[in-house]
């Protein structure tokens, strides 16, 4: 398993089964994890900033019609959150959203289900500066 030692990750999801799995999965990696499960710019953004992530992942589709790509809007909005590396983890299609996402300037695209195998080392790539762009998980 890769090592997320230390690292700070936010995650915006609504889904409370996929929170567990990403909790699990990132402490065990050493990582500390944080969530936001609405979405609202007026209320992830300051929960962000004040976490001070090393990577924010982000869900695509929200509730109450928010976008993952209208809270990475907010994101590039706010000077102390524009470097931080920020990779979509969805259910969307991937030939849709992977374009969409690079035109936006995200980082990476992890579709669902994850692939817990290989999901805390993507991780890992993306916090050393590369990109990742999975158009389908590699899970059996």
């Amino acid at each position: 398993m890769a090592n997320l030692q230390n690292k700070r990750i936010f995650y915006v999801e609504d889904d409370a089964r996929n929170r567990a799995v990403i909790r699990i999965l990132l402490e065990a990696a050493g990582a500390q994890i944080e969530f936001d499960r609405w979405g609202f710019a007026e209320t992830a953004i300051p929960k962000i900033k004040a976490f001070q992530p090393d990577l924010i992942l982000l869900d695509l589709m929200l509730p109450a019609q928010v976008s993952g790509y209208e809270v990475y809007e907010a994101l590039q909005r706010t000077s102390s959150l524009q470097k931080v590396p920020v990779v979509a983890v969805s259910a969307s299609d991937p030939s849709v959203e992977i374009p969409k996402a690079k035109a936006k300037g995200l980082n990476g695209f992890i579709p669902k289900p994850i692939d817990i195998d290989h999901f805390t080392n993507a991780l890992c790539d993306i916090l050393d500066g590369k990109q990742i762009w999975q158009s389908h998980s590699t899970q059996r």
